[in-house]
């Protein structure tokens, strides 16, 4: 089941797989599915082998006001990164460094789990999301390549707050702001 998972969902995308579909590549049946994983989260988890559940610490990001949602998307990176979930983590960034279809994982995860329901919580039109979408990803993998991966001086040894103050406003311009946004050319 988890191999039909992984294979759906890096294929499809969260949104474009289901668990009747991940049943039948399975060859079982879907209530077998959700006997095992419950929900579709939960097999999205376990699928991506996710070291951290968005749903542990999203709330705290959704929460706060929209326009300091950027300084409170990079504070909770820094403390998921930061608490015990980090050797999962790295592992996970390491293969999707070296594998396609960890990247796809990956990308699918950081993108359907997290970055789109915190855009989605805002009042971005539907146009811009995915490419608003994407500048975040890009700003906080750089943050976390530079300091977890590459350990960069002295980002590696920063205090969060000071990262927080540095890498927020420029999260929270992707957010909200006004920024020439990058779109697909024929």
């Amino acid at each position: 089941m988890l191999a039909a998972a992984r294979t759906a969902f890096a294929e499809r995308g969260y949104d474009g797989a289901s668990i009747r579909s991940i049943a039948a590549a399975a060859g079982v049946d879907p209530a077998l599915v959700h006997h095992y994983f419950g929900t579709k989260d939960a097999l999205f988890l376990a699928a991506v082998d996710a070291p951290a559940d968005p749903e542990d610490f999203l709330p705290e990001v959704l929460a706060a006001p929209a326009d300091a949602r950027g300084e409170a998307v990079v504070r909770m990176v820094l403390r998921v990164w930061d608490g015990p979930a980090r050797p999962g983590i790295l592992a996970v960034v390491r293969s999707a460094v070296v594998n396609e279809w960890s990247a796809r994982l990956l990308r699918e995860f950081v993108l359907a789990k997290v970055i789109r329901r915190v855009i989605g919580s805002l009042d971005t039109p539907a146009a811009e999301r995915d490419a608003r979408g994407a500048l975040v990803a890009s700003q906080v993998i750089g943050l976390v390549m530079g300091r977890y991966v590459l350990q960069l001086e002295p980002l590696a040894s920063a205090r969060p707050e000071d990262l927080v103050a540095a890498v927020g406003p420029t999260v929270q311009r992707y957010l909200t702001g006004d920024v020439v946004l990058p779109g697909r050319r024929d």
